[in-house]
């Protein structure tokens, strides 16, 4: 009875970490990843054997790259898929300089979204101009009206326009201020 209690506890606790291991960033992120990279093979694949592919044949005069091999056997076959069913050992140089133009295909493409990437983090850095809260004295933008830390009603361009006020005025008016915003 004990030992199924340990047992059951451990299950859970297994379960409890394998549910944290699954769900943090990292892990879902590579999951993505590898979806949308099977999607982009797919992709690519058809983009070869159907786009590429055939015009490149024709202007190589007619040639079909997936019919191009070289038979072991001796015997001569129509068609690379009429040389399997027979059962002939083949060397299938056609289907390799597909897989070829795949990979320069997938190189190129890699090659722009990284250089893409590179671009986006190194792009500069947009200051804002900021200000100080004259109430909770926290850092805003220059243009803001309202306060995002306490909620102090602003007015644009900064301290100079608010006025000779002391400490106690300030308090009053930030007191009055939180006061509305709570009731």
């Amino acid at each position: 009875m004990v030992q199924a209690c340990k047992r059951e506890g451990r299950t859970i606790r297994f379960l409890k970490n394998f549910k944290e291991f699954a769900t943090r960033g990292t892990v879902v992120e590579m999951a993505i990843g590898v979806i949308v990279g099977t999607a982009f093979v797919k992709m690519v694949d058809s983009f070869v054997k159907d786009i590429i592919t055939p015009p490149l044949g024709l202007i190589l005069g007619r040639v079909n790259f997936t019919n191009m091999y070289f038979s072991l056997t001796g015997k001569s076959y129509t068609t690379l898929a009429e040389a399997k069913e027979a059962g002939a050992i083949t060397i299938n140089y056609g289907v390799f300089i597909g897989t070829i133009i795949d990979f320069a295909i997938i190189s190129f493409a890699t090659y722009f979204v990284l250089l893409q990437i590179g671009r986006i983090k190194n792009a500069p850095v947009v200051s804002i101009p900021v200000k100080e809260c004259p109430f909770c004295l926290s850092n805003i933008p220059a243009m803001a009206v309202r306060c995002p830390q306490c909620t102090s009603q602003l007015t644009i361009g900064g301290e100079e326009e608010i006025g000779e006020q002391d400490n106690d005025t300030r308090v009053k008016i930030h007191f009055r201020q939180n006061k509305k915003r709570l009731s």
